[in-house]
């Protein structure tokens, strides 16, 4: 099976797509800031999960998953930060965070049957 089959990178793609559309009406002067990191941390989850799939070894492919799992956290953070900050309204967090907590499900369960193996 190929990586792009997975629906765990399936739904992280979706994440991506949701954290692009919601940063870009953050103010300009978060386009190195939040707007940034948000951006980069939600493209690292997809991104980790392929590299991890192409490493073709069980140590280094759970590896790279753990480390698509830390970008979900740091993510989830930035959320919050940009809540506090009134970037986001609560709305917009909770449809977001829904995508989030689907995200760290799938990828839970991922890391859990990959590590059986």
């Amino acid at each position: 099976m190929e990586y792009t089959d997975l629906e765990v990178w399936k739904e992280s793609r979706q994440l991506v797509n949701l954290v692009y559309g919601i940063t870009r009406v953050f103010p300009n002067e978060e386009i190195y800031g939040l707007t940034n990191q948000m951006r980069r941390s939600s493209c690292s989850v997809p991104s980790n999960i392929a590299e991890g799939c192409g490493r073709k070894t069980p140590n280094d492919t759970i590896r790279f998953l753990h480390i698509a799992r830390g970008s979900l956290y740091e993510l989830e953070t930035q959320l919050y930060l940009s809540l506090d900050q009134e970037y986001l309204n609560k709305e917009s967090l909770d449809a977001i965070m829904d995508q989030l907590i689907l995200s760290k499900k799938l990828l839970n369960g991922f890391i859990n049957y990959y590590g059986s193996l």
